[in-house]
């Protein structure tokens, strides 16, 4: 009976594994020919909301490449909580040294009702100048290159198009292991992005006309919520409108963590997937349950048999197999992503072996993110404490010190 239900939970984590893989190969596909094309040319005049909360890895390299953008008319709008966040000092430092006249920098105060990065977000799109075409957003813990906003931008010149996106790539820090496994589990959501129009948005890099963003909706959803990103892209989906993901918006994010802070990270992105994407949620659950049974469990049962001296049939075959196959898909992602990130590909090859042959653990960290995400909807995000009560309401539970 063991060894049926093996068999049939084999079948569909080969077939799981397949169609994962065919995703892989068409994800290098789409980002070496979209690479290879250039930026439509339009050009309108953007405004970038920058949401800054402490001092990140890189924090003066990333704001300043947002300042030195290739774009012939954009500004900038830095949004803190207060003047004593260390991060506005920063600021306040650069903005002083650089010659960059369209550039201000604001204190929003505290949030009441939505996560703080929202509550940013939404005073900062105050001071946006009345003839601004296009808002994009950014964090301040990753660093784009000089054609980032150009990139962005480009494709909303389709009127199918409701909002672009980049992505993050987490670059493991030398000798921290908790940032190494930040990364793997970070890029297994990198290829779910890609040719199609199922994409998410995701808030470090994206972009909306402005015209969309009001017909849309997206004030009023972040009224009280907590995820701008997925607000967005549920507003912009809702219409009809999707996403469209660019590759050259992939951008590095480097630093150390702890086990602590990686666990926190990643449970806190299951979380609020859960209230804001059920159906995404599941399909996650689904899916890491199956390879989980299958790898893993298939691992148990070969070595059981073995020591009971059973014969372990095809298990060693399928478990083997079931590897190669992520194996596989994640060469193509790491050759994809090298392609992006090419200034970066000497420090990214040094973790090539470990893309390929360490994803599985991913898969436990995945797990343990979905059961805490399972029984509960508080998460800690840059100090302070959020209930997700639905989409549209958040508790703020704690703000720490």
């Amino acid at each position: 009976m063991l060894m049926t239900a093996f068999y049939i939970l084999a079948l569909l984590a080969v077939i799981q594994g397949l169609i994962a893989l065919m995703e892989g190969i068409r994800y290098w596909q789409y980002v070496r020919s979209n690479l290879a094309e250039l930026p439509a040319d339009y050009l309108p005049k953007v405004a970038v909301v920058v949401p800054c909360k402490g001092l990140e890895t890189d924090f003066r390299e990333n704001i300043l490449s947002l300042l030195g953008q290739d774009y012939p008319d954009y500004e900038i709008i830095f949004v803190t909580e207060a003047d004593t966040d260390p991060a506005y000092r920063q600021l306040a430092g650069i903005l002083q040294e650089q010659s960059f006249p369209h550039a201000v920098l604001i204190t929003a105060g505290l949030a009441q009702s939505r996560s703080q990065k929202i509550h940013n977000l939404l005073v900062g799109l105050e001071y946006v100048s009345d003839d601004v075409e296009v808002f994009a957003f950014a964090d301040a813990d990753a660093t784009p290159t000089s054609f980032w906003l150009r990139w962005l931008v480009a494709p909303l010149a389709d009127p199918t198009v409701g909002a672009t996106t980049g992505y993050r790539w987490y670059v493991p820090a030398r000798g921290n292991a908790p940032s190494l496994l930040r990364s793997l589990w970070n890029a297994t959501i990198v290829t779910a992005l890609g040719p199609h129009q199922r994409n998410f948005s995701w808030g470090g890099s994206m972009a909306i006309r402005r015209r969309t963003f009001q017909s849309v909706g997206v004030s009023e959803r972040w009224v009280n919520a907590c995820a701008d990103d997925y607000a967005l892209s549920r507003a912009v989906k809702e219409q009809g409108l999707y996403v469209r993901f660019v590759p050259a918006c992939l951008l590095p994010s480097r630093g150390p963590c702890s086990l602590a802070e990686l666990l926190r990270f990643t449970t806190r992105q299951m979380i609020i997937t859960r209230v804001y994407w059920p159906a995404l949620w599941w399909l996650a659950l689904v899916s890491n349950l199956l390879f989980f049974a299958v790898f893993y469990g298939g691992i148990g049962i070969w070595l059981w048999r073995w020591w009971a001296g059973l014969d372990v049939g095809a298990v060693p075959w399928i478990v083997t197999f079931i590897y190669l196959l992520g194996l596989l898909k994640s060469l193509f992602r790491q050759k994809a992503v090298e392609l992006v990130l090419k200034e970066h590909r000497a420090e990214l090859k040094r973790y090539r072996l470990a893309y390929w042959l360490l994803y599985p653990l991913a898969n436990l960290i995945f797990l343990y993110n979905l059961i805490v995400s399972a029984v509960s909807r508080v998460i800690e995000w840059r100090g302070v404490r959020y209930k997700l009560v639905s989409p549209t309401q958040t508790w703020i539970v704690d703000r720490g010190s």
